[in-house]
């Protein structure tokens, strides 16, 4: 065996012994995980545990719809939690594309709350 031969690294990368095979939706934990290190930057929680995701539509091709709302239609983040979350959503393996819609209805209000966030909060 030639010593040039013996450099060779026959070991995956992690970024492929990580990746979900083709035509496998992304891992919906994974997501929402990735959705919980957005924080709204006036709360010191979560937006998932404040109820602000309304759904996650998962696609076999990699597609993430996600939709949300906001704590009130003339909260100061409108703009930069939207994008926060669609940059956290397509960095997690196997995202293709992620889309993040705002919707309105129903309206949120504290009862979407998780007892987490009611707890850090004090809200009880």
């Amino acid at each position: 065996m030639s010593e040039a031969m013996t450099d060779i690294d026959i070991t995956p990368s992690e970024d492929t012994a990580t990746a979900p095979a083709a035509g496998t939706a992304p891992d919906q934990e994974a997501i929402i995980a990735a959705i919980a290190t957005v924080y709204d930057p006036e709360i010191p929680v979560n937006i998932y545990e404040l109820g602000l995701i309304y759904a996650i539509d998962l696609h076999d091709d990699g597609r993430v719809h996600i939709e949300m709302t906001l704590t009130a239609p003339n909260c100061p983040s409108a703009q930069e939690l939207p994008e926060m979350v669609r940059d956290a959503v397509s960095h997690v393996p196997g995202v293709t594309q992620a889309t993040v819609e705002i919707v309105w209805d129903p309206p949120w209000d504290m009862s979407r709350m998780s007892d987490d966030a009611r707890l850090a909060l004090n809200m009880f």
